[in-house]
C-alpha cells in the first residue's frame, strides 16, 4: 500500500492539470486482502435544445446564468421495485471530481464516450471553476483567508469551456453535482476535515452562488445560460480528499440532498443511509498483482503505482494502464457474478503518467458497455439516477441485499434468495436502514 499527500503530488510535477488548478483527492488505499437503462432515449422537454443554445421555452432564473428548460432529456424510464425473486441490475457510476475543462479536451472526450455507449455520469463541479480570479475575493472560505484556494482559478477561456461542457453534459442526461470550492485538504485548521455543519452550509451556498451568478461575476452576456435550476439539480456531492463527511451531512440533509459520495474506503456491498442520506462511497476493488485492494479512483491507483510522481518513467505506462483498467473491470465482474452491489468509480480530468488513467477509464467503460450489448443487465448511471432506483425499492429487499458480503453469491440463486422477501410496502427515508 502506498499513499502520499496532496501537497506532495503538486510539488512533484502534476503537470498541466495541476497548473490549471485541477487536482486529485487522496482517499487512502486499502491494505485488506479483500477478499439502466441510464442515458436512455427519452426526448425530454422541448425547452432543452441539444445545441446548448437558448430556446423559446427557456425561462431565465435570477441574472440569467441558469434557466428552467423543463424535464431533463435522456433520462431512463421511471424506476420500479424489484419483483419477488428478481435479479437486481448491475449499477455502475462513473463520476468526475472538479469537472473543469482546461483545454486538454478531456471533458468532451468523455461526454462523447458516454453518448456512444448510452451512459450517464455524475460531474462534481467545483464552484470556483466559474468564478474569475479577478473576483476571487467574493469567495470567503471557512477558516481560510478570503479568496484563498488550494486549487487554481481558471482562465476566462477555460471558464467558458467549462460552461459549454457543463451545459452539454446536462442536456445529454448527466448529473451536475458539487465538489464544493477551494479544495482544502490536509490536517491543518483550514482543512475541510475540521469544518462545522454551519461552515459546510456556507461553502455549499457559495458553490451554488458561483454557478447561479456566473453571468454577473464574469460580465459576459453573449453566452447561453445553463439549462437547469441548480438549487433543484444539486442533490449530492463529494468532498475534497474524502474528508469531513460527518459534519457535512447535517447541512446536506437540511438542503434536501439525496446522497453523498464522500466516504473513504467503502466496500462492494449494498449501501445504507447516514443521517437520512444515501452513503455512496468509493470502494475497495481488486488490484491485479497485489494481495491488497485499492480505492476505486484514478488518484489512488496512481499512488500505488508511481508513489509520489505523476511523471514516472514512460516504460511503466502500458503495464500500469492495463493494471488500472483491470482493477475497474475486476471490480465490476466480482459484483456482477456475485452480490450485484453497485460499483462507484471516481476520476479527475488529468493527464498523470501520460494520461494512462484516462485511457484505463475508457477501456473499462467500453468493456462494461459491450457486456451490456451482449445482454448483461448493466446500467451505467449517475448517482442521482441510482438514488432514484434505491428510493423505490422495498426496505425488506434492500435489507436482504445488504446481507450479501463482498463477492458472495445469493444462496440458492436470486429467485430463491429474494423470492421469499415480503412484497409489500415501499421504501422511504424513515423506513430505510441508517448506518450506525
Amino acid at each position: 500500500m502506498r499513499t502520499f499527500s496532496r501537497r506532495g503530488i503538486l510539488g512533484l510535477g502534476a503537470g498541466a492539470a495541476a497548473a490549471a488548478g485541477l487536482t486529485g483527492c487522496l482517499g487512502g488505499s486499502s491494505s485488506s486482502d479483500g477478499g439502466s437503462g441510464a442515458g436512455g432515449s427519452g426526448s425530454g422537454d422541448a425547452g432543452a435544445n441539444p445545441s446548448g443554445g437558448p430556446t423559446a421555452s427557456a425561462r431565465p432564473i435570477g441574472d440569467g446564468s441558469t434557466s428552467f428548460t423543463g424535464r431533463q432529456p435522456h433520462q431512463p424510464d421511471a424506476p420500479e421495485p424489484l419483483e419477488a425473486g428478481q435479479e437486481p441490475p448491475q449499477f455502475v457510476v462513473f463520476s468526475w471530481d472538479g469537472a473543469g475543462e482546461v483545454g486538454n479536451g478531456l471533458f468532451p472526450r468523455f461526454l462523447d464516450l458516454a453518448r456512444q455507449h448510452g451512459a450517464s455520469m455524475t460531474f462534481f463541479l467545483s464552484g470556483l471553476y466559474l468564478l474569475p480570479e479577478a473576483k476571487k475575493r467574493l469567495y470567503d472560505p471557512p477558516n481560510n483567508p478570503r479568496g484563498a484556494s488550494a486549487i487554481g482559478y481558471l482562465t476566462d477561456e477555460h471558464i467558458k469551456a467549462t460552461l459549454k461542457n457543463v451545459r452539454r453534459a446536462w442536456l445529454e442526461g448527466h448529473e451536475i453535482g458539487t465538489h464544493f470550492n477551494g479544495h482544502f485538504c490536509g490536517e491543518g485548521h483550514g482543512s475541510v476535515a475540521h469544518w462545522t455543519p454551519r461552515q459546510w452550509r456556507s461553502e455549499i451556498d457559495q458553490a451554488r452562488s458561483f454557478v447561479k451568478q456566473w453571468r454577473t461575476n464574469t460580465g459576459w452576456t453573449d453566452l447561453p445560460p445553463l439549462p437547469f435550476d441548480y438549487d433543484k439539480e444539486l442533490v449530492g456531492g463529494r468532498t475534497p480528499c474524502l474528508l469531513g463527511q460527518d459534519d457535512l451531512l447535517p447541512a446536506a440533509r437540511e438542503l434536501g440532498w439525496r446522497y453523498d459520495a464522500s466516504s473513504p474506503g467503502g466496500r462492494q456491498v449494498w449501501p445504507v443511509k447516514k443521517q437520512g442520506i444515501w452513503d455512496l462511497p468509493l470502494q475497495q476493488i481488486p488490484f491485479p498483482g497485489h494481495r491488497f485492494e485499492v480505492l476505486s479512483m484514478d488518484y489512488n491507483i496512481l499512488a500505488n503505482q508511481s508513489v509520489n510522481s505523476t511523471r514516472a518513467p514512460a516504460h511503466n505506462y502500458p503495464g500500469w494502464r492495463r493494471q488500472a483498467a483491470q482493477s475497474y473491470i475486476k471490480g465490476y465482474e466480482r459484483a456482477y457474478r456475485t452480490n450485484r452491489a453497485p460499483l462507484f468509480i471516481g476520476n479527475h480530468f488529468e493527464q498523470w503518467n501520460g494520461g494512462i488513467y484516462m485511457d484505463a477509464v475508457e477501456d473499462a467503460l467500453t468493456h462494461m458497455a459491450r457486456e451490456k450489448e451482449k445482454g448483461a443487465d448493466v446500467r451505467l448511471v449517475s448517482f442521482r439516477q441510482f438514488a432514484d432506483w434505491l428510493d423505490v425499492q422495498r426496505p425488506q429487499v434492500l435489507a436482504k441485499l445488504r446481507t450479501l458480503e463482498v463477492g458472495r453469491q445469493p444462496a440458492g440463486g436470486w429467485k430463491a434468495f429474494l423470492g421469499g422477501v415480503q412484497a409489500t410496502g415501499r421504501n422511504s427515508a424513515a423506513e430505510d436502514q441508517d448506518a450506525a
